[in-house]
C-alpha cells in the first residue's frame, strides 16, 4: 500500500521453516519495521556481516538504511509491518519545516516504540480488509511518522513551547537567508537585523527555536549537503570548497564532529556501487 511517498507492507509467517531470504536490493530509502507480535528468533546480516541474532518483543522497531545490503533468516513465526520511506522524502519534509539538516537515523536494535506500533495498528485495517485508502488519513499518518522519527532518531528539534522563540515570519526569513548563504560567511548582526532583534536576543531565540546556535546550524547544513556530494564523483577537496569549508582538513574536522566519522569513511559505507543502483 502507498501512503504518499511511503510504501506500507505487512509480512507474516506462522511456521519455523523459512529458508534464508535473498540479500536486499540497495535503495536510497529506509525501512522502519515494527513487530506486531513477539518475535522469538532470527539472524540479520548487514553487508555480509552478521550483526544480530535473537528475537524482539511486540512493539520493537528497527530502522534499516537500505543503501546497505541486508539479509535475514527468520527462525520462528513473525508478524511485522514495514514503512519504506525514500530518503528524498525525509529531506523534503525537513526542508519544508525549516530543518534541512539530516544525517540519518540512529536506533538501537530492539528499541520499543509504542508510537510506531500505534501507527502500524491504525493502518492495519486497510491492509487486512483492503479498505479503500483515505488520502487525507494517510497524509496525516505520514506527517506523524516523519515528525516522530526525525525528532526521536535523527536529533531534529521541535520546541514544545513558543515562549522566547522566533516568530513564524522571523523563522521563515532567517532560514531563507541562511539556506541561501550557508556556504558564505554569515554574521549574527545580519541575522538579527533581518528579524529586527538585538544580537543577544536573536541568539537566544534562535537556539530556543532550533535547539542549536546559528553557527552549529550552518555547520550541520554544510555537512548535510556534503553528504549528498559524497555520493557523487567529486573529490573531498572539491566538496570542501563547494560547501564553504576552508579546506579539506576543515571539512574533515567538522564532518567528524557532526557525523561521528571522517567523510572518507562515510563515503565508503554509503556510496552505491553502479551494480547496486536500481534502474
Amino acid at each position: 500500500m502507498k501512503a504518499s511517498a511511503i510504501t506500507i507492507t505487512r509480512l507474516c509467517y506462522d511456521k519455523d521453516d523459512l529458508p534464508i531470504a535473498p540479500p536486499s536490493k540497495r535503495d536510497e530509502a529506509v525501512s522502519v519495521i515494527t513487530q506486531l507480535t513477539d518475535f522469538r528468533m532470527h539472524r540479520l546480516w548487514k553487508n555480509n556481516e552478521l550483526i544480530f541474532e535473537g528475537g524482539h518483543p511486540k512493539g520493537a522497531i528497527a530502522i534499516t538504511d537500505l543503501r546497505n545490503e541486508w539479509q535475514c533468516h527468520h527462525l520462528s513465526p513473525f508478524d511485522n509491518l514495514r514503512f519504506n520511506i525514500p530518503l528524498s522524502f525525509v529531506r523534503s519534509f525537513l526542508e519544508d519545516i525549516g530543518r534541512p539538516q539530516f544525517g540519518g537515523f540512529d536506533c538501537r536494535p530492539g528499541t520499543k516504540d509504542d508510537v510506531i506500533l500505534g501507527l502500524a495498528q491504525a493502518v492495519l485495517p486497510y491492509l487486512v480488509n483492503r479498505h479503500e485508502a483515505n488520502q487525507l488519513f494517510f497524509e496525516q499518518i505520514s506527517l506523524v511518522l516523519l515528525t516522530h522519527l526525525t525528532h526521536t532518531y535523527a536529533s531534529q528539534y521541535f520546541p514544545t513551547s513558543r515562549t522566547g522563540v522566533l516568530a513564524p515570519w522571523q523563522e521563515k526569513r532567517v532560514l531563507e537567508f541562511m539556506t541561501a548563504n550557508a556556504f558564505a560567511q554569515v554574521s549574527i548582526a545580519e541575522l538579527a537585523e533581518l528579524c529586527s532583534l538585538s544580537r543577544s536576543y536573536f541568539n537566544r531565540a534562535f537556539k530556543e527555536t532550533f535547539g542549536r546556535t546559528p553557527y552549529r546550524w550552518v555547520m550541520e547544513y554544510r555537512v548535510s549537503k556534503a553528504k549528498d556530494l559524497l555520493l557523487s564523483g567529486l573529490s573531498i577537496q572539491e566538496i570542501a570548497t563547494a560547501c564553504g569549508f576552508a579546506d579539506q582538513s576543515h571539512l574533515t574536522r567538522v564532518f567528524s564532529d557532526i557525523a561521528g566519522e571522517p567523510p572518507g569513511n562515510w563515503r565508503r559505507q554509503n556510496r552505491l556501487k553502479p551494480s547496486d543502483k536500481t534502474p
